[in-house]
């Protein structure tokens, strides 16, 4: 019998099969690699998937004395103490299971038989135990020597994980996007040169660490630098998402987005933004080349409907799902939230209250109705009429100050926006999105007499076309055409309508080189810029190549 054990013992996880005597314990559950050091624990690794000893059949809830194999499961608990159940009770005999669970059973087993033998209790396995044993361990060589490999690769894999993990609970990553743009068509706009025209190249650089303490809720945090400077068109058109003006393009590094998510209850998320809050972090905006700027459209038309950009700061957003198909965002961010000077701060200043609800029917369409109060906030695209604040501030001469200095013109607006966003899968290569945005606003002071008191009603619309994977797997082609936002009508003498319509098509190219780096080629070509056909039509180049780890 020494003998026979011997040869037993030279190849692991044998005695193990006598878990499964009469029964399979694991139906259709493949196990992946790392969890082969558990060899009890299935694909679907959660805790109520793990298995745990039992002393009595009377433990397992669904084995009654009636089935076939009571017996033999009942007599390997009895001599051998080897059944293992789940933690609700159940035994789940009926279950099919692999070779390769089956083989990994093995192994549950054999330490209970080296523990029988250490504590002299060898009487306890029979000659005819060991005799099956040895014929399974010859007809299931071959899966045992796999699984010893893969217990082995895991074993170096885990140990190379945790001697370089960054944290055990923050995953960082990062994402450097660099620049070439220049405005290759269009010199003259608003009877002013358009002065950029030479090629720049500058660069976004993001430094992100994602904390998650509990497993289901994150805390982010962005360090960010930028430099990248869009060109100066004269009007807020064309502009481009990861630009900034000539004025905050910095080198300097600083905190950029800082939130933490939470979930509270299974269908509500909360989000509590503490910095550099935007829409798309509260809501979705229902746009395949929304990319944030690193991926998807170049020009901030592109990315999302402009409504959305009435959203900026700290504040809280909460997502609540009414099962599959329908969910309800609401968000508050405050511009100068940390600001506690008059006429700033989290309730005082310029803000964004945004509902939005989205449907999505089936995983190929999606819609949603978004609704936007704001107070001294701008759109940032589209005319300069669109953008009031600015325009009112560039057009208008304030009486001296006190100390005999032009003072600033501050006309506040508040607005209401409304909108609907639109994505159609109409099949895997193609997808048909787009958007209609309306934007009331209606300035709240006179500036001391320099302005009327109105409102000014402003629209834009987009069509987006995608093609997702063209030419490779992970490449994205888009067109956008649409309208930026324009002042259909006007009832402030000092800001006329926007006489005639200015058209903004896009187009781009995203080429995935790998799975860190993507170029991305396109143009901007504005018609009519800042709905005035006395201007020149301006094209805009750029090539973006984006660098993630």
């Amino acid at each position: 019998m020494k003998t026979v054990w011997k040869s037993l013992l030279a190849s692991p996880a044998v005695f193990g099969t006598m878990l499964f005597v009469g029964s399979g314990a694991f139906a259709g559950e493949t196990l992946t690699t790392w969890e082969i050091t558990e060899p009890l624990v299935t694909e679907s690794n959660t805790e109520d998937q793990k298995m745990s000893q039992v002393n009595s059949v009377s433990q397992l809830s669904d084995v009654k004395p009636t089935d076939w194999a009571f017996q033999a499961l009942q007599s390997l608990v009895e001599r051998y103490g080897c059944i293992a159940g789940y933690p609700n009770g159940t035994y789940r005999g009926n279950r099919a299971m692999t070779r390769y669970e089956f083989a990994a059973g093995l192994n549950a087993c054999l330490d209970r038989v080296n523990e029988l033998i250490a504590t002299a209790t060898t009487d306890l396995v029979t000659k005819e135990d060991l005799a099956t044993l040895q014929r399974l361990r010859e007809q299931f060589s071959a899966e045992l020597a796999t699984l010893r490999g893969r217990v082995d690769a895991v074993e170096v894999k885990a140990a190379e994980l945790e001697a370089n993990q960054f944290s055990t609970t923050t995953k960082l990553t990062g994402e450097v996007v660099a620049v070439v743009s220049d405005v290759l068509g269009g010199r003259r706009v608003n009877d002013e040169d358009i002065v950029e025209e030479n090629t720049t190249l500058g660069a976004r650089a993001r430094v992100e660490f994602t904390t998650s303490f509990t497993g289901k809720d994150e805390l982010f945090t962005r360090i960010q630098t930028n430099n990248i400077v869009s060109p100066n068109l004269r009007t807020p058109e064309g502009s481009l998402f990861f630009g900034e003006t000539s004025e905050d393009a910095s080198n300097d590094a600083l905190i950029d987005a800082l939130y933490y998510k939470f979930p509270l209850g299974e269908k509500t998320q909360v989000i509590v933004l503490a910095n550099a809050g935007a829409a798309d972090d509260i809501t979705n905006t229902i746009n395949i080349f929304d990319g944030d700027g690193g991926s998807g459209a170049l020009s901030s038309f592109g990315v999302r409907n402009p409504i959305y950009y009435h959203l900026d700061g700290a504040g809280l957003g909460i997502n609540q799902e009414f099962g599959d198909k329908l969910s309800l965002s609401l968000g508050y961010l405050g511009t100068t939230a940390n600001d506690p000077t008059s006429d700033n701060g989290l309730f005082n200043g310029p803000y964004g209250a945004l509902a939005q609800l989205t449907f999505k029917p089936s995983d190929r369409f999606t819609i949603g109705f978004t609704y936007i109060n704001s107070y001294n906030e701008e759109l940032g695209t589209g005319s300069n009429r669109a953008n009031p604040i600015s325009f009112l501030g560039s057009q208008l001469v304030p009486p001296p100050s006190v100390t005999g200095e032009p003072g600033e013109v501050n006309v506040p607006f508040a607005s209401n926006s409304y909108g609907i966003e639109a994505s159609l899968g109409l099949s895997d290569k193609f997808v048909l999105g787009g958007w209609v945005g309306y934007t009331n606003a209606r300035n709240l002071s006179t500036e001391g007499g320099l302005v009327d008191r109105g409102e000014l009603d402003i629209w834009n619309w987009a069509v987006t076309l995608g093609f997702p994977d063209l030419g490779k797997k992970g490449n994205l082609a888009g067109i956008i055409f649409g309208m930026e936002p324009k002042v259909t009508s006007s009832s402030i003498n000092e800001i006329s309508r926007d006489r005639d319509t200015s058209y903004h098509i896009e187009a781009f190219y995203q080429y995935q080189v790998s799975d860190n780096i993507s170029i991305t080629p396109g143009v901007i070509w504005l018609t009519a810029p800042d709905h005035n056909n006395n201007n020149d039509d301006v094209v805009i180049g750029a090539l973006r190549t984006t660098f993630s780890f």
